[in-house]
């Protein structure tokens, strides 16, 4: 996961937002609020992973899948570009 330190920051501040809405959750439950407002919160939660996630893979597939060495030949970056976006679609 090499590829993720040149976003490790921006990464980093995303996990620490999703912890936050974690720990929303965890309080409004502790509070008994009502379903709805922990329902909604829980969306954001999975909202905010499968961004995480999107992220990730898609970086993955730049740093790993296509060569490092020299550029991707055309057919190979327009396939990873697909790839890339149905990840992105499937995790919306």
């Amino acid at each position: 996961m090499a590829h993720t330190s040149k976003d490790k920051k921006k990464l980093l501040d995303r996990i620490k937002r999703i912890r936050g809405q974690l720990n929303g959750v965890e309080k409004a439950v502790e509070e008994e609020r009502d379903c709805g407002d922990v329902l909604l919160t829980l969306a954001a939660c999975r909202g905010a992973m499968n961004a995480l996630m999107a992220e990730i893979l898609e970086g993955h597939v730049r740093h790993q899948v296509l060569p490092e060495s020299g550029a991707p030949s055309q057919e190979s970056q327009h396939a990873a570009e697909e790839l890339i976006e149905v990840i992105r679609r499937y995790l919306k």
